[in-house]
């Protein structure tokens, strides 16, 4: 069984391969268009449970069937044969920043390059550079795009590797030789990108779990079989790691294996001081094995309050712990509304009315809809007679729509002197706006600082967005004086966004202590740009956890009003 990420990471797959092989280009397109519909479906179960794919636009009978089977099996023998059809190392070269399936055919074609490996040294050899369509700047490009890849290579976006921890905890869950069992590690800290999976089962039978274990449908390769742990790779391409454990030694694995390695250091540490000792199956003093509960009973004989998961990084947090200072962290039901979407105004998917329908099924009092400015005429960005008709159509809507306010915000783009769209006159018309950079990521750290902190001085820009433009796995932040730019923003009273796309979950959650220090308000925001984006929530709220974040911290937390009076409060000040 697949979720809706997985169907539509397998459905864009087919699409490239189909378009290296130099396929009819309307089959590329229906499966590429087919990917961005399923990935945009919160409602997939339902649909393919009731039989109503094909009423979903762009969803015909033979793509329907596609999905279905991935859903209901995990395979699709299509894609199983596709795979067969050409080297292994071309998708792999699609992992390459900047290197899409049109430059791989002409790599496989031209120059009979199948690995990434023969490609780096194609580049070095400089046999791109007489390539038409390329040069030496490519050759560099996509070097550094190799450079970049070998960084981060074996590392996944924490909802894919979620995803995938979760189906095997539901295979392993409802066998009833499995005591209790949690998803540690990484993804329990909720790090944005992981490595691997680690689960923990309580078990009397750790035999018959492992065999269950190892024989789970998502299963590709085991990797090792043991009586106490078992290795496996998994068809999405992560390894996953079981560890079975007595039920009284449970709470005491599970704390180990959640970590940081760090965290457990300083855990060691402190138990010694108290003699103590600690590791993955009890707490020991002197002969004598102590074992707890579960982990509130282990941090309490280490006279500490229970330390959640997202804060073990040994950032202060066991000093906080001591000193009766940690944080009532923010809960994803305090957030009031949902900020930052786009619509069909210009590069979203959704009609501003499926948008806050969507929002208010989900129990949310208030969107806000930020569609690109006119700069950003790459994403439709909006002129200023789509401004006056999008407003007008935000007026018709609140006065139909009950349980959903609808407020007119704007995402500006900060251009490079650091200056934004539209006059004044226009700017008052927004309830609030959003200021991102989308273009010059290359300017030196100091003229990139300089740009943010300029657009930060303006009156009408309220929060900013994205701060460090990253894309995880795919692109580096740009430089920039993050600590200055907080600093700025302080002393300006404006607030900074925590993007909850899983690609960029940006602010880095390393920066929460001076934005808590600085009193600087975060916005968490979704980055929707179709109905599906709106779940993101959850991701921001994860992030804004582990940067140390309460409900006082969080801008969105506020209900409309509220958070209108902050925007006013703000710019007359």
């Amino acid at each position: 069984m697949m979720d809706r990420h997985q169907i539509a990471a397998v459905l864009a797959e087919i699409a490239a391969i189909l378009e290296i092989k130099g396929e009819n280009v309307f089959k590329v397109r229906a499966y590429e268009g087919a990917a961005r519909i399923v990935e945009g479906l919160s409602n997939l179960d339902e649909l393919i449970r009731e039989g109503r794919l094909t009423s979903i636009k762009g969803i015909g009978k033979n793509l329907a069937e596609h999905i279905t089977e991935l859903y209901k099996t995990g395979r699709l023998r299509e894609y199983d044969e596709l795979i067969k059809s050409i080297p292994k190392g071309l998708l792999e070269m699609l992992k390459i920043p900047g290197v899409g399936p049109k430059k791989v055919k002409v790599f496989w074609e031209k120059l009979g390059i199948e690995t990434i490996g023969e490609l780096e040294y194609a580049c070095r050899e400089n046999r791109l550079r007489d390539l038409p369509g390329f040069g030496e700047r490519s050759q560099e490009k996509i070097l550094e795009g190799i450079e970049y890849l070998k960084r981060f290579q074996g590392r996944f976006l924490y909802p894919y590797a979620m995803a995938t921890a979760i189906l095997i905890y539901e295979g392993l869950q409802k066998d009833k030789k499995v005591k209790r069992l949690e998803i540690a590690g990484s993804l329990r800290r909720k790090r944005e990108t992981v490595k691997d999976i680690d689960i923990v089962a309580s078990t009397d039978d750790p035999s018959h779990v492992m065999d269950l274990f190892i024989s789970l449908p998502i299963v590709e390769e085991v990797v090792a079989r043991g009586d106490t742990k078992s290795s496996i790779l998994t068809r999405s391409g992560i390894n996953a790691d079981l560890r079975c454990v007595k039920d009284e030694e449970f709470a005491h694995a599970l704390l180990h294996f959640t970590g940081s390695k760090e965290h457990n250091v300083a855990m060691r540490a402190r138990a010694k001081k108290m003699g103590f000792k600690i590791n993955e199956y009890a707490l020991i003093r002197g002969e004598k094995s102590i074992h707890c509960k579960n982990e509130e009973e282990i941090f309490e004989k280490l006279l500490l309050p229970f330390i959640p998961p997202e804060l073990r990084e040994d950032m202060g947090e066991i000093e906080a712990a001591e000193q009766g200072r940690l944080p009532k962290l923010i809960e994803g039901g305090e957030i009031k509304g949902i900020i930052h979407v786009h619509t069909d105004y210009s590069d979203g998917s959704n009609t501003i009315e499926e948008m806050a329908i969507a929002a208010r099924d989900m129990g949310y009092s208030y969107i806000g809809i930020c569609d690109h400015s006119e700069s950003a005429a790459y994403a439709g960005g909006l002129r200023r007679e789509d401004v006056i008709r999008q407003h007008e159509e935000i007026d018709r809507l609140n006065n139909k729509l009950k349980g959903i306010r609808i407020l007119k915000g704007i995402e500006l783009d900060i251009l490079p002197d650091g200056s934004v769209d539209y006059d004044e006159g226009l700017l008052q018309r927004f309830e609030f706006t959003i200021a991102s950079i989308h273009s010059r990521f290359s300017m030196d750290e100091e003229e990139m600082t300089r740009r943010i902190c300029k657009a930060l001085e303006n009156r009408y820009v309220d929060i900013l967005g994205h701060p460090t433009g990253r894309l995880l796995l795919a692109r580096d932040a740009y430089k920039v004086d993050m600590n200055k730019v907080i600093e700025v923003a302080a002393q300006y009273g404006k607030a900074i966004e925590l993007n909850a796309n899983p690609n960029r979950l940006d602010i880095d959650w390393r920066l929460g202590p001076l934005v808590k220090k600085l009193g600087v308000k975060i916005a968490i925001s979704v980055d929707a740009h179709e109905v599906g984006g709106l779940s993101d929530m959850m991701y921001g709220v994860g992030v804004a956890r582990k940067s140390w974040y309460t409900k006082e911290d969080v801008l969105n937390t506020l209900e409309y009003p509220e958070f209108l009076r902050w925007i006013r409060r703000r710019r007359d000040g």
